[in-house]
């Protein structure tokens, strides 16, 4: 039973993760241009937002749900801000030259600016509640061991995803010049600053509803 609720979870956690969105696009970019840690490092920030949200919902914390519904227009505009930063920033930063040694980074920066940006999306709270259901996950307020190793598949089955994806992308790290990882930042800012529209007409929309 307990081994049936894991797999549950970690189908759910993979399926959360997978969809291409501007998470996936820092991963990719991170993974590219400073090497696999800072990528697996960004992935493990969405996977720990989207084991609380998963607890959120799994535990049938309904006050939690209510606020972040409530919120949501706040929560979405904030997204917006932060994705137009992170765009700007991958748009305009110069690419890092190709020396000896370790690239610059923050694994700190890079772990929380995922895990805020996932958290800040009202919709993956609505996302795992309608996954839940679809794979018949029984969501109650009672902290039980079924609700927790569904919960731990869910981190499994996000980290599974991250690991995938920065593998793949770690390929490409140091085959790269100069002039292709500016492209890369400049692709990278474009497609970031696409989504930041797109959460921004999103957030208008929620202020209407």
């Amino acid at each position: 039973m307990l081994l049936w609720l894991f797999l549950k979870g970690l189908a759910i956690g993979f399926l959360i993760a997978a969809p291409v969105g501007p998470i996936n696009i820092m991963c990719v970019r991170r993974t590219i241009v400073h090497g696999r840690l800072p990528g697996i490092v960004s992935g493990l920030g969405a996977a720990v937002a989207d084991t609380i949200l998963a607890a959120v919902a799994v535990f049938g914390l309904a006050f939690v749900t209510q606020i972040l519904m409530e919120e949501r227009f706040l929560l979405a505009l904030g997204g917006s801000v932060f994705l137009v930063v992170l765009g700007l920033r991958a748009l305009l930063r110069p690419p890092p030259k190709l020396i000896s040694g370790r690239d610059p980074t923050n694994l700190l920066g890079d772990f929380t600016s995922t895990l805020a940006l996932t958290l800040s999306n009202p919709i993956t709270i609505l996302s795992f509640l309608a996954i839940f259901a679809a794979f018949n996950v029984r969501t109650d307020e009672q902290i039980g061991l079924n609700n927790m190793t569904v919960v731990l598949g869910v981190f499994v089955g996000s980290m599974g995803w991250w690991s995938t994806l920065t593998g793949l992308a770690g390929f490409f790290h140091g085959r790269f010049t100069e002039k292709g990882l500016a492209w890369t930042n400049r692709v990278t800012g474009v497609v970031i600053l696409t989504f930041a529209a797109v959460v921004l007409v999103e957030a208008v929309r929620l202020a209407w509803v």
